[in-house]
């Protein structure tokens, strides 16, 4: 399975936006130091959330990011898709005729990596944003 740290700091970010939405905008180095990443690395992480309408940002002394949207609405499917990732268990491309180990035929467990690919994917299709904030404490 790949998550890359992308996928996950992306998640991690934007919970902290939500749990934090109460204070206003949000700025980069304040979920740097809270989350611990890179502020390089989150400027390009916003970057893509920001073009896939995630978030939004203002400017000023008290600006920062804040949702775009409700974070009842935004799925962790939809972050991780925004920041270019995708969770992939499969070697192969599903649908293709070239098997999983370049042959004719797919794998003998190609199957069960297909099962746990649509497992995952669908936890992140029904996981909200706020339901990362609801188990947070505060």
């Amino acid at each position: 399975m790949r998550l890359t740290n992308k996928g996950r700091y992306a998640v991690m970010a934007m919970a902290d936006l939500a749990f934090n939405a109460d204070k206003g905008p949000i700025s980069l180095t304040e979920i740097s130091l809270r989350q611990n990443i890179s502020l390089a690395y989150l400027e390009q992480i916003f970057l893509k959330l920001k073009t896939n309408k995630l978030v939004r940002s203002s400017r000023g002394a008290t600006g920062g990011y804040v949702l775009e949207k409700p974070a009842s609405e935004i799925k962790l499917s939809n972050i991780i898709f925004a920041v270019d990732e995708e969770v992939k268990t499969l070697n192969c491309k599903k649908n293709s005729r070239r098997g999983c180990n370049n042959k004719s035929t797919k794998c003998i467990t190609h199957n069960l990596w297909d099962q746990l690919d649509q497992h995952i994917n669908g936890f992140f299709e029904k996981v909200k944003l706020q339901d990362l904030t609801k188990t947070a404490e505060k």
